[in-house]
C-alpha cells in the first residue's frame, strides 16, 4: 500500500477503537470480540483493552446498579463459536462483538486500488463467523491458509458497509471517495486506452488507403473508375485523418457508399479486380 493509504486505514482503526458505546451490552460485546487480539503490542489495540478493562470493573463494581442500564450479556467470552449466544444478542452487541474482531483480528489492504478486508481467526471459526456475517447481508468467503482459518472480502462496497455498520465515520468518507476517484480514473483510462486504439487503426487504415489510391493513379487504373470512387479517392487524400463519416459528411452521401468505395480501391491494388458496380 502506499504511504497514504496506510495512514488512512490506521486513521479507521482508531477512529473504531475511540467508540465508547454507552451500553454496558455493547462493551461487554467488543471486549470479547477483541479476546486474544493478533497484534497485541499495537498501542490503539493496548489502549482499548484497557479502557473496556476498567469500564467493566467499573460496571461489575456499581453498589446500586442503574435500573435503565441494559444488563450485560453472559458467556460472551465463548461467543466465537456458541451460536446459541450469538442468536440471543440483539444486532448492536452483533456489531460490537464485529467491532472488536477486526479490531483484533481484522486487517484492511488498499493496495493497487483494490479494498481487501480479512479476519484471521482460530479454523473453527471461520466458517461460523462467514455465516454470521451472511445473516447480516455481509457475505463473505473463507478458506484454510496455514493452519489459520480466514474470511475474506474483496468487494468494496461490502468492505464500506461493514465498516459503516461498526461505527466507522469520517475516515470512512475519506476511503469511499477514494474508491469513487479510483473507479472513475479507471474508467477514465479504459475509455482513453479504447480512443487511442480507434485512432491508432484509423491511422494505419488512412495510410493504406492513400498509399492504394497513389498506386492505382500511377498505374492508370484510378481514372478508370466510376465518379464516386475517384470522388472518394480525392476526398481521401485530402483529408487522411478523416473518419469514414467523416468523409461521408464532406461529401453528402451515405457512410455505407465512401466504405463500399474505398473498399473497391483496397481491392484493386491487393487483387487487381474490382468487385461489382457502386449502386
Amino acid at each position: 500500500m502506499s504511504e497514504s493509504d496506510r495512514d488512512l486505514v490506521a486513521a479507521l482503526r482508531a477512529e473504531l477503537a475511540a467508540i465508547d458505546p454507552i451500553r454496558a451490552c455493547d462493551r461487554a460485546a467488543e471486549q470479547a470480540g477483541l479476546a486474544r487480539p493478533s497484534r497485541r503490542d499495537d498501542p490503539v489495540i493496548g489502549r482499548l483493552v484497557l479502557r473496556l478493562a476498567r469500564a467493566d470493573a467499573a460496571d461489575a463494581g456499581d453498589a446500586e446498579p442503574d435500573p435503565s442500564r441494559e444488563r450485560r450479556p453472559a458467556a460472551l467470552d465463548g461467543l466465537a463459536l456458541d451460536d446459541a449466544a450469538w442468536q440471543r444478542l440483539p444486532d448492536h452487541c452483533r456489531l460490537a462483538w464485529l467491532r472488536g474482531r477486526f479490531l483484533g483480528r481484522g486487517s484492511l489492504s488498499l493496495a493497487a486500488g483494490r479494498t481487501h478486508l480479512e479476519f484471521v481467526v482460530d479454523r473453527a471459526e471461520a466458517p461460523v463467523l462467514a455465516r454470521r456475517l451472511g445473516e447480516l447481508e455481509l457475505a463473505a468467503s473463507w478458506r484454510v491458509r496455514r493452519g489459520r482459518g480466514v474470511v475474506t472480502w474483496k468487494s468494496g462496497e461490502t468492505v464500506t458497509t461493514f465498516l459503516g455498520r461498526i461505527g466507522a465515520g469520517s475516515s470512512l468518507l475519506e476511503l469511499e471517495a477514494r474508491q469513487v476517484s479510483r473507479t472513475l480514473r479507471g474508467e477514465l483510462n479504459r475509455v482513453l486506452n479504447a480512443e487511442s486504439a480507434n485512432v491508432a487503426r484509423s491511422v494505419t487504415a488512412a495510410g493504406r488507403q492513400i498509399a492504394a489510391i497513389e498506386r492505382l493513379e500511377a498505374d492508370g487504373q484510378l481514372a478508370r473508375q466510376p465518379y464516386v470512387v475517384r470522388l472518394v479517392a480525392a476526398a481521401r487524400r485530402e483529408a487522411p485523418e478523416a473518419t469514414i463519416t467523416d468523409l461521408a459528411e464532406h461529401l453528402s452521401v451515405h457512410r455505407s457508399t465512401v466504405q463500399r468505395a474505398i473498399e473497391r480501391l483496397e481491392r484493386l491494388v491487393l487483387h487487381g479486380e474490382a468487385p461489382a458496380p457502386l449502386a
